[in-house]
């Protein structure tokens, strides 16, 4: 795999959109760079979960500039991650195509908990060795995530529904804030804290840790007003909620350490601040000046160090769904041997034929029969650490095409826009499959693999069918598989 000097990460929130650029070192990072632009995502989510025209206008504005700093870098590294406001809005997929364009790079959308995994990696690099096990809490603009962990390890990582944008704006829309509004917003955090409470507090933590813009924001004010002499404290955030109550409007907070950029998002960022201490017990908390940026940016040099969460995700799945290992080697080496003589794919291609290989049989876990949709579905749906939500939807539709009528998949309509590099490894997977189907070794000698439009030609060699009349018989119904879907496939 390439290695590179300099890498680069978006962080598309859904308060603010990041940039982070940074100097490698061996297995150090150094900044070079770094842009933010408030964009307010989460905000211009309407009651239908659409995100409305002005936003998508402010936020495709921000990424053009953002793309003006990225060109020059290689595409492999950048890597630009949507998070919660991307989750949800129902128009996302619409305005990501915009966004990739304006970008001039593709976006993933992580789920909650991979996006726990990436603010904890970040944070963990910029703090002192320490064998005390850590609570980080990261209050964005739509979700708040909550990670335990040790040294670079997360142990428990959860995402909840509730930010400073989408709070403010649900409690605090009209500016006022008042004590009951301040009750309203508390007791609907701690509800959604309760939810992980017992986990949480039965995990235990020596260290609580604050990251990204809210709680900055609230050290510099609890700091600078003399309400706390480190960090947020539980006695600092009782001054603060007087002090709100007796401005009793936004616009009348003028406090040191409020910025004007975050005054219209404080109130409901407080709030959950003040929900999580007291549901969790916390008295004090540090403030790191690290997140989720740092974490992608630490995430992409470990693929390039041989470190790949997603290669350590894969060999605990398999592990953890008795997967049989013999077989998905063979199936592994089968279906890119087929890729090989079909001229070879892309180091990604490559990447996901073999994670698809390893991982075609996990739904055998569930049941023998159908075992390719309960494959799909685990792996689209599943917490899978390092994976975006791309990502495992397209090792879900390889689980679930490895056999089968292709013409049930959606995917294969007459419709349907499937991209021929994604067809190709379908139709790899499906032969190495039905070519080990007696779970021994094919003894495949060189094979013939030809590719064009919707052609799909596999020549053996000569002799190799006599013998073996199933395998002869599931490729005569391999092809009419294929011809259903408007492709030609032949073998001889």
């Amino acid at each position: 795999m390439n290695t590179y000097d300099t890498l680069a990460a978006v962080d598309l929130g859904s308060n603010s959109f990041r940039l982070e650029v940074a100097r490698v070192a061996g297995d150090q990072l150094y900044p070079l760079d770094s842009l933010k632009e408030t964009v307010r995502l989460a905000g211009g989510l309407t009651d239908s979960k659409q995100l409305d025209e002005a936003t998508q206008t402010r936020a495709l504005a921000c990424l053009h500039r953002f793309g003006e700093r990225l060109r020059g870098l290689p595409p492999e590294a950048i890597r630009c991650v949507g998070t919660s406001t991307l989750r949800i809005a129902r128009n996302a997929d619409e305005f990501i195509h915009q966004a990739e364009a304006a970008l001039g790079h593709p976006i993933e959308i992580v789920a909650g908990r991979e996006e726990a995994r990436l603010i904890y990696l970040g944070v963990a690099h910029s703090l002192q060795a320490s064998t005390d096990r850590r609570l980080v809490v990261d209050i964005g603009g739509g979700s708040t995530e909550l990670i335990i962990g040790q040294g670079l390890k997360p142990h428990e990582r959860e995402s909840l529904h509730m930010g400073c944008v989408n709070f403010s704006q649900r409690f605090f829309a009209d500016g006022v804030i008042d004590k009951a509004a301040l009750k309203a917003a508390d007791v609907a955090a701690r509800v959604e804290v309760e939810i992980i409470s017992e986990a949480f507090s039965k995990a235990g933590w020596q260290q609580a840790i604050g990251s990204s813009g809210t709680a900055r924001a609230l050290r510099e004010i609890l700091e600078q007003n003399g309400w706390s002499a480190h960090g947020i404290t539980a006695d600092g955030l009782a001054q603060l909620r007087s002090q709100f109550i007796k401005a009793g409007h936004v616009d009348a907070l003028e406090l040191p350490g409020l910025s004007r950029d975050r005054r219209p998002v404080i109130a409901g960022g407080f709030a959950i601040m003040a929900g999580l201490f007291a549901e969790l017990g916390i008295e004090q908390m540090d403030v790191a000046e690290t997140a989720m940026r740092e974490g992608i940016l630490y995430d992409l040099l470990g693929r390039f160090h041989k470190q790949d969460m997603r290669e350590a995700t894969v060999d605990e799945f398999m592990r953890r769904y008795h997967i049989d290992t013999q077989q998905a080697v063979r199936i592994k080496r089968v279906a890119l041997k087929l890729l090989a003589a079909a001229g070879g794919g892309d180091e990604n291609d490559v990447r996901f034929l073999d994670w698809a290989a390893r991982l075609h049989e996990i739904g055998l876990s569930v049941s023998h029969g159908g075992y390719h949709r309960h494959s799909g579905y685990i792996l689209e749906n599943a917490d899978m650490p390092g994976f975006s939500r791309s990502d495992q939807a397209r090792l879900a539709l390889l689980a679930r095409a490895q056999r089968g009528a292709l013409v049930k998949l959606p995917e294969f309509s007459a419709d349907a826009a499937l991209p021929d590099n994604d067809r190709l490894l379908v139709w790899l997977l499906r032969q190495a499959v039905l070519l080990c189907r007696s779970r021994t070794e094919p003894r495949l000698p060189e094979v013939k693999v030809e590719t064009s439009g919707k052609r799909f030609r596999l020549t053996l060699p000569e002799g190799w069918l006599e013998g073996r009349p199933l395998t002869q018989r599931a490729l005569e119904e391999e092809a009419v598989h294929w011809h259903a879907t408007g492709m030609k496939y032949t073998f001889g």
